[in-house]
């Protein structure tokens, strides 16, 4: 039996080759949706609203029978939610305050089929090196840290700063392949073959 069309309602290039590295093709439909935690939200919370949200506009126009996955990732650090900097001056003070400390990802990941959406959450802690002020300039000029949640990539020049991650490592890249293989099959797609 064949797979059932499967959208991605994300344009992170990072959930793309995750798919890909599990052999899962996608059509890509970022969605219309701001990413805001709203006020007294609990970060965690609106990791998994967010992805619902995402999941449930872009199914509203995707083609009948298809399944459509949603991700949101929030850094967390002090219960406060860390999003996509606004300008290097962020970055370089969201890095500041990531440094020589332990924070929270949180990936909330929503899968929409058949007008039943199924949702979940994982959370993993990373805990940063010490880093200095010259040390952050130099990572912000990169421009790596400029579209990514907390200002930094696992998978990219950001890996150099992590300590330890307690958890899921594909969580702080921005889908946790586990819970996405839950979620998955409570919708009837299994993602091993045969």
């Amino acid at each position: 039996m064949p797979r059932p069309h499967l959208v991605l309602a994300s344009g992170s290039p990072r959930r793309r080759q995750l798919l890909a590295a599990l052999g899962i093709e996608a059509e890509v439909r970022p969605p219309n949706v701001p990413e805001e935690v709203l006020p007294g939200e609990d970060a965690h919370d609106a990791a998994e609203r967010l992805a619902v949200e995402k999941a449930r506009a872009v199914a509203a126009s995707a083609p009948a029978g298809s399944v459509v996955l949603a991700a949101d990732t929030l850094v967390v650090l002090d219960r406060t939610a860390l999003g996509k900097p606004v300008d290097e001056a962020d970055a370089r003070r969201m890095l500041a305050s990531l440094a020589g400390r332990r924070h929270d990802v949180v990936t909330g990941v929503a899968v929409a089929r058949d007008g039943r959406v199924v949702s979940g959450r994982e959370v993993t802690g990373v805990v940063f090196a010490p880093m200095d002020e010259a040390t952050i300039a130099r990572y912000v000029a990169t421009g790596e840290p400029l579209d990514k949640a907390g200002a930094y990539g696992l998978q990219g020049l950001g890996g150099l700063f992590v300590e330890r991650v307690e958890g899921t490592p594909t969580n702080v890249v921005g889908l946790p392949v586990r819970l996405l293989y839950r979620l998955l099959a409570d919708v009837g797609l299994d993602l091993l073959p045969g």
